[in-house]
Order: C-alpha cells, then sequence, then structure tokens
C-alpha cells in the first residue's frame, strides 16, 4: 500500500466512524429514557445543582421544574427503568463530564434485588449503556454491567433470553442490535439525537395521569435489619468509597410506595451503612403522614409509582428538606436558566390537565389496567 492509498483508507475509516456515531444514536429505540439521557447531555455546562440517579421511582416522583421554580435549585434526573447499582458510580463519573453539583441523589430501592435476577432482561442494562455517548466511560460501564455468558466449561453461567444481548460486542456497538431499528429515521424528533444532545421540556420529568390504587402499606417506621444482597452491598460500598474519595456531596433517599416489612428492614441495614459513611438516608416511608400521600388516589400503578398530584406531594416533601439540610444559590432570573423557567411554566399546564384526569379517574373508578 502507498502513501496515497494509505492516506484514502485513513480518511475512510474516518468518515465512517463520523457516521457511525450518529447513525447508531438516532437508531436507538425512542422513549422516555432516551429523551431524558439526551435532554441531559443537552443541559449547559456546570449549571445543575443537583443529579438524581436510580430506577424508575426518580423521574415520576420528583419534578425537577417545580423544584426549580419554587427554589431556584435546578436539579435532573439521570435515571432509567430497573436502573441496577452497579451503574450509580458510572454515571457519577458520565455527570462530572459537563456538570460539578453540589448533590447527588441516590434512589436506593433497587439494592433490594439480587443483581443476577436483573441480569435476566438485558434492558434494564441498555436502559443505561444504550444511552450513553460513546466514550472510555461507557466502555467501563458496560465492562461492569454485562456479565460474561459462559464459563470455562463453555456453560451459560447468566440466564439471558435474548440472543442478541448474549453477544457482548452489541453493548459496545449497539447498531449491532438496533440495526433494523431504521424507523427512527422517519421521526423528525429522532433527527435531532444525531448528537444525544436533545433538550428535555420538562428537565426529565415524566407526568402520569393514570390512577392505580392500593391500601396503604403499614411497615413504614418498622425496625430491625435485614443485610441486602451480597453484591449489591459490595455496589453501595464502593459508591460510597468513590464518593468519600473524590469529596462528592450525596443524599440517598428511598421514594415511598407500597414496600414490604422484609425491604423496609433492608432499607434500615442500607441506612446504618450510609450513615457510618458520614452521608444522609432518608427513607419517604417513614413519612406517610407528613408527605400527605394517599395510596388510593396518588399512584399511577398500584403503589410503585407516583402520577401527577403524588409527584407534587413528594417534590414539596423533599423541596423543604433539601432546603433544611443543604444549602443552595436560587438562580432564578439567570439568562442562561431560560429554559427552566419555560420548563415550569409547561410543568404547570401539565399538572393542571393531569389533575383534572386524575380526578376523573378517581370519580368514575376507572383505574389503570397494567400489563402483564
Amino acid at each position: 500500500m502507498n502513501r496515497k492509498q494509505l492516506l484514502q483508507s485513513v480518511i475512510f475509516i474516518i468518515l465512517f466512524l463520523c457516521m457511525l456515531v450518529p447513525v447508531s444514536y438516532i437508531v436507538r429505540t425512542n422513549g422516555d429514557v432516551k429523551d431524558r439521557f439526551s435532554g441531559f447531555y443537552a443541559e449547559k455546562d456546570n449549571t445543575l445543582d443537583i443529579v438524581m440517579i436510580g430506577s424508575s421511582p426518580v423521574f415520576p416522583y420528583y419534578s425537577a421544574p417545580k423544584l426549580w421554580g419554587e427554589t431556584g435549585i435546578a436539579a435532573y434526573p439521570l435515571s432509567s427503568n430497573m436502573q441496577r447499582p452497579v451503574a450509580m458510580k458510572y454515571l457519577v463519573e458520565e455527570a462530572e463530564k459537563s456538570q460539578s453539583p453540589s448533590l447527588y441523589i441516590f434512589e436506593m430501592r433497587m439494592f433490594t434485588i439480587e443483581d443476577e435476577a436483573l441480569c435476566e432482561n438485558m434492558a434494564y442494562t441498555r436502559g443505561v449503556t444504550d444511552n450513553m455517548k460513546y466514550s472510555a466511560n461507557r466502555i467501563r460501564t458496560i465492562q461492569a454491567m454485562v456479565p460474561d455468558t459462559s464459563t470455562s466449561e463453555g456453560s451459560v453461567a447468566v440466564n439471558i433470553e435474548d440472543e442478541a444481548d448474549r453477544d457482548k460486542l452489541t453493548y459496545y456497538i449497539d447498531l449491532f442490535k438496533y440495526h433494523t431499528n431504521w424507523k427512527m429515521f422517519a421521526f423528525p424528533s429522532e433527527w435531532a439525537n444525531y448528537r444525544y444532545h436533545k433538550p428535555s421540556p420538562l428537565k426529565g420529568f415524566y407526568v402520569k395521569d393514570e390512577v392505580g390504587p392500593q391500601p396503604a402499606p403499614d411497615c413504614g417506621g418498622a425496625e430491625g435489619e435485614v443485610p441486602i444482597p451480597e453484591e449489591q452491598e459490595a455496589y453501595l460500598i464502593d459508591l460510597l468509597d468513590y464518593l468519600t474519595e473524590n469529596k462528592k456531596d450525596a443524599l440517598f433517599i428511598v421514594s415511598p410506595y407500597g414496600e414490604s416489612l422484609e425491604e423496609q428492614q433492608m432499607f434500615n441495614y442500607m441506612e446504618r451503612i450510609v450513615e457510618e459513611y458520614g452521608f444522609r438516608f432518608l427513607n419517604m416511608n417513614n413519612y406517610y403522614d407528613e408527605i400527605g400521600i394517599v395510596f388510593e388516589e396518588d399512584y399511577a400503578d398500584y403503589g410503585s409509582h407516583t402520577n401527577a398530584v403524588g409527584a407534587e406531594k413528594c417534590t414539596d416533601f423533599l423541596k423543604n428538606y433539601l432546603l433544611e439540610n443543604y444549602s443552595f444559590t436560587d438562580k432564578r432570573g439567570r439568562e442562561e436558566y431560560a429554559s427552566w423557567d419555560e420548563a415550569y411554566e409547561l410543568w404547570q399546564s401539565e399538572l393542571e390537565s393531569a389533575k383534572a384526569k386524575i380526578a376523573e379517574h378517581i370519580a368514575n373508578e376507572d383505574y389503570a389496567v397494567i400489563e402483564e
């Protein structure tokens, strides 16, 4: 190969990679998780006060626009469905690339579940890895989250149903999984994801207007401890060590839901560990009355996730806790936060609409249907 041919090859490879990345971003399956992550990347550098990390309770429970409109605190949820705890440290590292929040908030519900069970459905892993920008940190995240699918004897070590999910290469280059997803090019909204940099109008918040009632649990505030799964405790200790070593402040929370007694005692176990490291732990299941949560009306899916009315209450409770225990600068009125003012206005409009639908559902006993 002569010098000209070598140069042509190098140019071809560069052009190929320049096309591969934006195409990969566009064909990733659309949805609220993709919008939330691309919205995070679209936030102006070093403007977030809080980054919230965790599973699906984060984005429907806590309204970032409401928190902003009433306090001037900019908080963004970097969360995904059934997010595995092993991802948390790497999401902090991802956030630190463009933001310098004074506080990280971690939702702890998923620490009660054995990691092996979460690996059976790798969508819980891909919710994180397939929504991160291509980077060295994404590679480290994949290495930490994607299990080896075979032992030295050649047998499957983890039961993964989807054949494509067994191939680790499909995580590093996720276009291999989504190569048939060309329909995304038909949506103008997805073209905006060519850089994975599309603003989120509600700052990652997801409005739910359904009603799924359940009786209020009676184990909030129960005493006693039950150890969490061994691997989850290891991930928690690793996260706490990382935060301590890097001098990051953090609040660990449990959102109110229809928990069991065993789960409550697991949260007690986590609380002791977290507080031994000098961080705060807030289990909202101990404060149903103070929050004013009504399990028969304020949930969208039978005690797992709040609707917009429940979110308003939980956001108020968290807001008051933050103002009592932390110091933030009110940034309302600053030009660089104009999109946050717009998000607050949109939230107010969406809230009124959702409240009307929720009231109608309750009056008609028209309750949400959960798909199996």
